[in-house]
């Protein structure tokens, strides 16, 4: 993993992160809720969630996340607030994916965010969507310094989603389950927030 951070630029122009189709909000998935997807009792966990959550949330690499996340949760409550949710679509109310930051901001000030769209929904807008709610929920926290995201090389559709969103390359690490991952950040202060008057996004809840 790198240390290097991208560094804010006060020569830049400030970005505008891009507009999308699609709208979005988090739905908090409980220690509660991920025990019982690990379980496979998908009904038990969307009754938790109050969401209808779907087999998407029962793959193995689902199962990993859950198993991960109760995990953080028991070691640390104050996770909570951060780390994955179910990501339902607006105004629609399908579950269209899960996503959030992978803990707490770090020492350094840095988060890293996570996201992964049903097959069923992809290509239409709510990886951008994710993506931009995400970076504004990071950017009003006043520990939040970095924003990060780490993508396979090989993985074209992701590296194509953070396009224009004002993410800098830094660097490259060996992750042990997804192998090689650029790394691509942005300083927190050059996300743009919604204008006072304006409808923040919805905060990640869990």
């Amino acid at each position: 993993m790198t240390d290097n951070a991208a560094e804010p630029n006060a020569g830049r122009p400030a970005p505008v992160l891009p507009a999308g189709p699609k709208a979005v909000r988090f739905v908090e998935l409980s220690s509660t809720a991920m025990t019982a997807l690990l379980d496979s009792d998908l009904d038990r966990a969307s009754v938790e969630a109050g969401a209808d959550l779907t087999e998407y949330f029962l793959t193995d690499s689902a199962r990993f996340v859950w198993g991960h996340r109760v995990a953080q949760l028991a070691a640390d409550p104050a996770c909570a607030g951060w780390i994955t949710q179910a990501v339902i679509s607006e105004p629609e109310g399908a579950v269209v994916g899960y996503a959030g930051f992978h803990g707490l901001p770090d020492e350094a000030g840095m988060v890293e965010i996570g996201y992964a769209v049903d097959p069923g929904h992809r290509r239409q807008g709510y990886a951008r969507a994710i993506l931009a709610a995400l970076m504004r929920r990071a950017a009003v926290e006043a520990r939040v310094r970095t924003v990060r995201v780490s993508i396979s090389p090989e993985n074209a559709a992701s590296l194509a989603t953070i396009g224009g969103f004002g993410f800098v390359e830094v660097g490259e690490q060996w992750d042990e389950d997804d192998g090689l991952e650029t790394i691509f950040e942005i300083p927190a202060s050059e996300i743009p927030v919604p204008s006072q008057g304006a409808a923040p996004p919805h905060p990640p809840s869990a």
